[in-house]
Parts: C-alpha cells; sequence; structure tokens
C-alpha cells in the first residue's frame, strides 16, 4: 500500500516512516510512503501557501493555489484522497478497515484554520475526524490515521493479534498481564495462571463488557449480552 502525505512540514512524517514497525513494513515492500512538500508549489518568492479567511475571523487559511498543484503532481484525481478534520466523519476501526482495502491513499495534513473549501471540493474523498477535539498539527491526525491503517494489512502484525483487541469484537480490550507475577503487592489474576484456557476466555469477555459498559456504554446498545 502507499501513502501519498502533503504536508508544509514532511520532516515530521519522514520520521514516522522510519522508526519501529512502520520502518520494517517498508523494508519488507509492504509500505511505501511518498512525501510532498506543499510548499514546494507555492509560487512567490516567499513560499506563502496560507492567507487571511474571507469574511474575517482569526486565523489564516491554506490556500487553493499550491495545494492544488500538489495534488495534481500527486496524481489525486485517480486516487483516494483523505483530509483529517475536525468537521469530517469519525474515525472508526470499520473506516480504518475500508481504506485498508484501497492500494493507494493520498492525505493532506491541514493547518491553521484550515483549507480553502475549493479544494476540498474538487480533491477530497473522504473528510476525517478522529474524535470531537481539535489538533494544530494535522501531521499528526494524518500519522493516527495511517497506523490504524497499515497495521491490519497482511504481513505487519500477526492476525491473532488483530482478533484480540479492541473494537475487533465491538467491545474493549481485555485487560492484559505479564511479568512479574507480583508487581508492588499487586497480583495477576489468578484465573490467568491457571492454564484452563476455557475460562481464561470467558473471564477475558467478561472484562472486556466490564470495560465497554464503563467507558463506552454506547457501544453495547442494541447487543444481547450473555
Amino acid at each position: 500500500m502507499t501513502f501519498t502525505v502533503l504536508s508544509l512540514f514532511p520532516e515530521i512524517i519522514q520520521a514516522y516512516f522510519t522508526s519501529s514497525i512502520m520502518a520494517k513494513a517498508v523494508e519488507k515492500g509492504i509500505i511505501a510512503c511518498h512525501n510532498i512538500n506543499i510548499r514546494d508549489y507555492a509560487v512567490d518568492k516567499h513560499k506563502t501557501c496560507d492567507d487571511a479567511p474571507y469574511g474575517g475571523g482569526a486565523g489564516m487559511v491554506l490556500k487553493p493555489e499550491p495545494l492544488a498543484a500538489a495534488l495534481d503532481a500527486a496524481g489525486a484525481d485517480r486516487k483516494r484522497v483523505v483530509v483529517p478534520t475536525p468537521s469530517g466523519r469519525l474515525f472508526t476501526q470499520d473506516y480504518a478497515r475500508e481504506l485498508a482495502a484501497e492500494k493507494e491513499l493520498v492525505i493532506v495534513c491541514g493547518r491553521y484554520e484550515g483549507i480553502d473549501q475549493r479544494v476540498l471540493d474538487m480533491y477530497c474523498n473522504d473528510e476525517v475526524s478522529l474524535g470531537d477535539y481539535v489538533l494544530s498539527s494535522g501531521e499528526v491526525a494524518a500519522m493516527a490515521i495511517i497506523d490504524a491503517i497499515y497495521r491490519l494489512l497482511d504481513g505487519v502484525i500477526t492476525r491473532e493479534s488483530l482478533d484480540e483487541e479492541s473494537f475487533s469484537g465491538g467491545l474493549l480490550e481485555y485487560p492484559q498481564y505479564t511479568r512479574p507475577e507480583v508487581f508492588r503487592d499487586l497480583r495477576v489474576p489468578e484465573i490467568l495462571l491457571s492454564g484452563h484456557h476455557a475460562n481464561i476466555k470467558a473471564w477475558r469477555q467478561e472484562q472486556s463488557l466490564l470495560k465497554t459498559r464503563e467507558y463506552r456504554p454506547e457501544l453495547l446498545e442494541g447487543r444481547s449480552e450473555k
């Protein structure tokens, strides 16, 4: 899968693609990344990429000319273009699976007060929100979206890890423990030391339900709890 990322700060994205599990996925050829600096497509000597909003208001807006030129260079008219924005569709695990089915994604990293709407109208397929909060960096949002997607691809991490994690069955993941058996007087639950796989599975299911009920009760709506 190929990610083409348009940004005013491509060095942020580049560091992400050369670290940890992502670096291994790139090395294996599972993932490729093309970084495009929007500022390279500005036409004035100051490489201006933002301007004041029409109608007044605080902040600046990304100008259409350099961003549209960068999108043209990326061949965006033939690809799925994703723009992280607080005003977009909520990003979920199911949405990540949908995007993971694409061979290539173009992701635009916004800044300031946002992007000129005309560019969104011409190029954007998906406006995506990570949640009900605002980030100053479109790069951070883009990396979160990419991370949720690429880990779903074959060969990045094991299938078993994907099957037993939050949202894989509509619930939050159960608590995890590792050695030592006792840490600061807190013991690992005895059931996890029993070796009884059926009982462990039942305990984990119960813990997932309890955690989901406490933190994300809306996920249980319409669900039969057995």
